[in-house]
């Protein structure tokens, strides 16, 4: 028998591409995934007798029952409730250089003149061919400079959050709402170190709002975000969470949700919501060899947000919890030369002098893997956590202290909001000593005492060879070692024992602490066998 082709452009559930046709056999393939379908949304099966899936009702109640379980086919529900608590901001600077996402120093400005951007502002937009609202030379040149952001209240009264580096500096914010109204803000408070800043628009106490999520985000899960990119006002687009967790080399407390929702310049403050209409993140950052998008971006946790907010609100600063330690992370090497079983916790490279950690007793070597129980996945991890508890604060710390266990409780300091570490060694120092020669990794030393500027404790490193062990480990001349497998070394007869005996202990590699300039860290040195 021929088959017949069937036009399904009818139903109400099926949007088929121009000119396609299904088969009569694939069709009722189609018709019996909607039956079971259909089946197991309403409970009926054979016993209840054929179900005509040709009839619009019966499809349309099935489509709705998938409308109602599924993911939503369209954002504009979402959309329609969330844009109106989304701002645009606007921030004079005088002769002021912007640190914002739209600075007018910038070579990478869209509005190039001759550019595409330029060309269709000027024919559809504003008379410079620059969009509505965004003036103030974002092609270079001097005078009174402006820039723009985005951000979202939080509160009926006008709190609303931004980045930092939309505001900082500004000499004057104003903010758009999405009904296209202007306001005067103030800035309550701004937090450099996680790029979040909190602005006041006074005089309603009306103003559609945004909610900060208690969840925390899956990755695979829709986002939404909302901003007013290249000045162009409240713009939405839609992706995924691709990634969480992330660092960028922003600073000590990155933990960033990664989306590939486009976002763009402009776009710098404004919320990251979910499908539940929700702020799963404020977005920061993105990454585009280009200036544009190209589907990786960045956003600070809501979690992060609600803690930062709430402290600025209180007293327009943020103060976090302080240890004075230094730490690294624990490596697959480190890791083998203290005899752990795997690679986690930070290492306490140096605590500081009359720190909390350095008077409850902890010392350089020490591994920490907890704080009040909560297992410590690196040193990234560790900064976070004891940053976002307040100072004052007692903690319990499990530390592993020379391959044994122990319970360390202190009561946390605050940060200083500056850290100043100075340098132990001269440039030149370690140039006019020849030194003794460190067998099989690469590098001579001498005692350090030995050479000016290098300090009393420890060898400093007077050589390097290029091809060798230690250089692929980043020693360089001046560097002072201070121990090599736990054990203090003053000499490269000390050096060498310390190394014989790593060797003994059938280790793969041997620990060394080494002091650089004013820090302090710990390098796992491979050890050739033989």
């Amino acid at each position: 028998m021929t088959e017949r082709p069937i036009d399904l452009s009818n139903f109400p559930s099926y949007q088929a591409p121009k000119r396609s046709v299904f088969s009569l056999r694939k069709f009722a393939l189609m018709a019996s995934v909607v039956a079971g379908l259909g089946a197991a949304v309403y409970g009926f099966g054979p016993s209840h007798g054929p179900i005509d899936v040709f009839t619009s009702t019966a499809h349309a109640q099935v489509n709705n029952e998938v409308r109602k379980v599924g993911q939503p086919v369209g954002f504009a529900d979402i959309v329609e409730r969330v844009k109106p608590s989304v701002i645009s901001v606007k921030v004079a600077m005088g002769d002021k250089t912007a640190k914002n996402d739209d600075s007018a120093d910038k070579d990478d400005s869209p509005f190039q003149p001759g550019s595409p951007m330029e060309r269709f502002f000027r024919r559809f937009g504003g008379p410079d061919g620059l969009p509505p609202g965004l003036k103030g030379g974002p092609r270079g040149g001097r005078g009174p400079v402006t820039g723009q952001g985005s951000g979202f209240f939080i509160s009926p009264d006008g709190f609303a959050v931004t980045n930092n580096h939309v505001v900082d500096g500004a000499d004057k914010v104003e903010v758009t709402t999405d009904d296209g109204k202007t306001y005067t803000a103030k800035v309550i408070g701004t937090d450099p170190r996680t790029d979040l800043a909190l602005i006041k628009v006074a005089g309603r106490t009306d103003f559609p709002f945004a909610k900060l999520s208690d969840s925390k985000p899956r990755i695979g899960d829709w986002v939404l975000a909302v901003g007013n990119p290249f000045g162009l006002g409240g713009t939405v687009t839609a992706g995924i969470v691709s990634a969480s967790g992330r660092d960028i080399g922003n600073g000590p407390y990155d933990d960033f949700i990664q989306i590939d929702a486009p976002v763009n310049k402009g776009n710098s403050g404004g919320p990251a919501f979910d499908v539940s209409g929700e702020v799963m993140g404020v977005n920061t950052a993105i990454y585009s060899p280009s200036g544009g998008s190209v589907g990786i971006a960045f956003s600070i946790p809501a979690s992060t947000v609600k803690s930062v907010i709430a402290q600025l609100k209180d007293k327009g600063t943020v103060s976090r919890g302080w240890i004075g330690v230094q730490i690294q992370p624990v490596t697959d090497d480190i890791a083998d030369s203290l005899g752990m079983k795997k690679a986690q916790g930070a290492l306490v490279a140096e605590p500081q002098a009359n720190g909390p950690a350095a008077k409850a007793g902890i010392q350089s070597g020490d591994v920490i893997t907890a704080v009040n129980g909560e297992p410590v996945k690196d040193a990234k991890e560790l900064a976070r956590t004891i940053g976002g508890l307040a100072p004052g604060n007692a903690v319990k710390l499990n530390v592993l202290h020379k391959g044994q266990d122990k319970v360390v409780n202190l009561t946390l300091g605050q940060l200083p909001n500056t850290v100043e570490a100075k340098a132990d060694l001269d440039k030149d120092s370690g140039k006019s000593t020849r030194g003794t020669d460190v067998p099989k990794l690469g590098m001579t030393v001498a005692p350090a005492n030995s050479v000016a500027g290098a300090g009393k404790e420890g060898v400093v490193v007077t050589e390097v060879d290029p091809k060798s062990a230690a250089a692929e480990r980043g020693f360089k001349e001046g560097d002072v070692i201070l121990e090599v497998g736990g054990k203090s070394v003053a000499s490269a007869d000390d050096v060498r024992d310390a190394i014989s005996a790593a060797r003994t202990d059938n280790k793969n590699s041997v620990l060394m602490r080494v002091k650089s300039g004013g820090s302090s860290r710990f390098v796992a040195v491979p050890l050739a066998k033989g």
